[in-house]
């Protein structure tokens, strides 16, 4: 039968003396397929026994020699899910392998995608803990909390993550930084997984690459500098080109008109530019927290109304920049988008250290009403001005500037409950306590009634 390696004839059998061997709680599939031993990803085969990788499954291939040394029998395919018996060489088709496969790669129907929002069943992982299906804990691969709070909250973007749980949407797309981000965000909503934790690995090796290593593995970073890149990396990398939009542009871009004034020489004339300029995030300054201790000698911690600090988009207040030249500023919002980002400026680089202005911001959990805040375009004729937001993400960060972490609050939407995560800490949390911390991020999702 053999008319070269191509065409060989692959006996394929149900029935495996050898399937009680498998180890499922030995499986991990968060981490690079790559061979322990040649470290090449091609044809890479995971031993269902003991759950290292190895290349190819012909007689010289390192999966084969380790079937003869270790005695291990079953193999899975990394790539084409196939499983088979080595040294025997003989395919495995047993329906019992299927939840493997699952956990290796994560398939939604786009009817369980619709349902997810509804569902509030807790899933079980092997070792008998309970996990949510969307609410899992992500491992701190060395500081890394930066990357995990904004996966987090971006988890928490319907279409968002509609759009990648279908890899059909983004087959084409050459970028492995949108499959990887695709693969997280199945696993992450998966639930049948074999652990109530996922690790964001790959993804991780993807941004490193595709960032030049600018967001690293060991390196603290600021999320929201990784949330700009990681926004504009994906929407460049699956946009059409025909209206230059995308699911990010969709669910985030808004536009602000920006009223420029440049003083001339002895403000003699004043020269002003008007442009229009799309936006992703806003970002939102803080009032200096106060010089003096009151008179019990503690420090005050100063508060101040989210709606004060919006006001830097109001059409009127002036914002003074220095960069790339003097000038004064005034922003208004033209078109708000579905899914609003605000940053706090809280951090400050001056020549010798990062400053954190320790401002405590008073915001509503839900009910941001923009339009009582700061005047907004009039909508089209029989459109209704959708101004109204709830609060969906949170991120936070504790301790002093440059060290410190990061947590982040996300509403879980089936059941309208929060919960505060950080690396592999989950824990429900009440909506109160979402508004007592040092917010440094929210991703707020506009009211569609």
């Amino acid at each position: 039968m053999i008319q070269g390696k191509r065409n060989r004839q692959i006996e394929s059998r149900r029935d495996c003396p050898y399937l009680d061997t498998v180890n499922r709680q030995v499986l991990d599939f968060d981490f690079e397929k790559f061979c322990s031993v040649s470290l090449s990803n091609l044809n890479v085969y995971a031993c269902l026994v003991c759950g290292k990788y190895y290349q190819g499954r012909g007689r010289k291939s390192h999966a084969y020699t380790h079937s003869l040394e270790a005695g291990h029998h079953v193999y899975v395919n990394l790539q084409t899910e196939k499983v088979y018996c080595l040294p025997d060489g003989y395919e495995i088709n047993d329906p019992s392998l299927d939840d493997i496969r699952h956990v290796l790669n994560p398939r939604f129907s786009r009817e369980q995608v619709v349902q997810l929002e509804k569902n509030k069943q807790w899933s079980r992982a092997l070792d008998g803990s309970d996990y949510l299906p969307g609410m899992v804990g992500l491992n701190n691969i060395k500081e890394t909390d930066f990357v995990n709070v904004i996966i987090q909250s971006l988890m928490r973007v319907t279409p968002l993550r509609n759009f990648f749980l279908i890899p059909e949407n983004y087959q084409n797309c050459k970028s492995p930084l949108v499959h990887r981000f695709g693969e997280l965000t199945r696993k992450i909503w998966h639930s049948r997984n074999f652990k109530g934790q996922v690790s964001p690995h790959e993804f991780l090796q993807a941004v490193m690459k595709a960032s030049k290593k600018r967001f690293r593995i060991g390196a603290q970073s600021d999320p929201v500098e990784f949330m700009s890149w990681l926004l504009n990396t994906l929407h460049a990398d699956l946009r059409s080109s025909k209206n230059n939009t995308s699911i990010i542009y969709k669910c985030f871009q808004g536009e602000l008109e920006v009223v420029k004034e440049i003083h001339g020489a002895e403000h003699a004339n004043v020269v002003m530019e008007t442009t229009r300029m799309p936006f992703l995030m806003l970002g939102l300054d803080l009032p200096p927290p106060p010089l003096f201790k009151d008179v019990m000698e503690k420090n005050i911690i100063p508060q101040v109304p989210l709606f004060n600090i919006l006001k830097k988009f109001d059409g009127e207040s002036i914002t003074e920049v220095v960069r790339p030249s003097i000038a004064r500023m005034r922003y208004r919002v033209t078109r708000l988008p579905q899914y609003l980002i605000l940053h706090m400026r809280r951090f400050t680089k001056n020549n010798f250290f990062v400053e954190k202005n320790p401002t405590l911001v008073n915001f509503p959990v839900k009910n941001l009403e923009l339009k009582d805040y700061i005047p907004l375009p009039a909508p089209k004729e029989n459109a209704k001005l959708r101004s109204k937001y709830d609060l969906i993400a949170n991120i936070v960060h504790d301790g002093k500037p440059g060290e410190g972490v990061y947590r982040v609050f996300v509403q879980r939407k089936s059941e309208e409950l929060w919960y505060e995560m950080q690396d592999l800490h989950v824990a429900e949390t009440l909506p109160q306590m979402v508004a007592l911390s040092e917010t440094y991020m929210q991703i707020y999702e506009q009211q569609q009634q």
